[in-house]
């Protein structure tokens, strides 16, 4: 059974310099997608990914990481539109590091792909009439 699965992980400045998501795909067969990443040398990393593959390889790949001092947190936080107190003003599209949000040219109308969303929230303060709205 296949499956995906949005998770953060922090790594102490010991460990920015090996190569655990390399561990991940050739160890443990994972596909993954990184949403979203801050690794500076000497300091912690930070990571937001989305691991694809077996339950079982995904189940390994996690206890390797916790093995290895990695701390992991599921991605816990879905960010939704009100559509009925949404104004099309596009506020959220400028200020989406993922790209989630799409402005129609023609029509001016914003798409929102949730599929997308890594939960950063920045949409949320952006938004002049609190349409985008975070739920734990």
């Amino acid at each position: 059974m296949a499956v995906s699965k949005k998770i953060v992980i922090r790594f102490p400045k010991r460990m920015v310099d090996r190569p655990i998501i390399y561990r991940l795909v050739k160890d443990y067969d994972l596909e993954f997608n990184i949403l979203k990443a801050s690794i500076t040398p000497e300091q912690e990393g930070l990571m937001v990914l989305e691991l694809k593959g077996t339950q079982v390889e995904y189940d390994k790949g996690i206890e390797f990481l916790l093995k290895a001092g990695v701390q992991i947190q599921a991605l816990s936080r879905d960010v939704t539109r009100n559509e009925e107190r949404c104004t099309q003003c596009g506020a959220c599209v400028t200020v989406c590091p993922t790209g989630v949000f799409k402005l129609d040219q023609k029509t001016m109308i914003v798409t929102f792909d949730s599929e997308k969303c890594i939960g950063c929230g920045l949409c949320i303060p952006a938004c002049p009439t609190r349409a985008m709205e975070v739920h734990f």
